[in-house]
């Protein structure tokens, strides 16, 4: 079964190309996570946000890598962090063409 984790939380920037240079790293590291299997970065300017949503092949590897990804983030002075861990309905996300693996 796949895991959805969603993460969002307050950032001043950078925002686009300039996010997509500066975390090029991170986002490299990401995918040796333990279960891990895709992420999609979000972001929005405007409100000054920015997160991702990921898929995980456990629960449990959702958990640990959010409890990690809280302690970065922390680090970062990031003190307001909204995330939710989520199951996934196959059989309706096949009908709507969603990935699942």
């Amino acid at each position: 079964m796949t895991y959805i984790l969603q993460v969002d939380f307050p950032l001043e920037g950078p925002f686009g190309d300039e996010m997509a240079q500066q975390f090029e790293d991170l986002a490299k590291s990401i995918n040796k996570e333990p279960g891990f299997l895709w992420k999609i970065w979000t972001e929005n300017e405007l409100e000054k946000e920015a997160g991702g949503i990921y898929a995980f092949d456990s629960k449990d590897n959702a958990e640990r890598y959010l409890n990690m990804h809280c302690e970065r983030l922390n680090a970062m002075g990031v003190s307001t962090i909204n995330a939710k861990i989520f199951n996934i309905n196959e059989n309706l996300t096949q009908i709507t063409s969603g990935r699942i693996d």
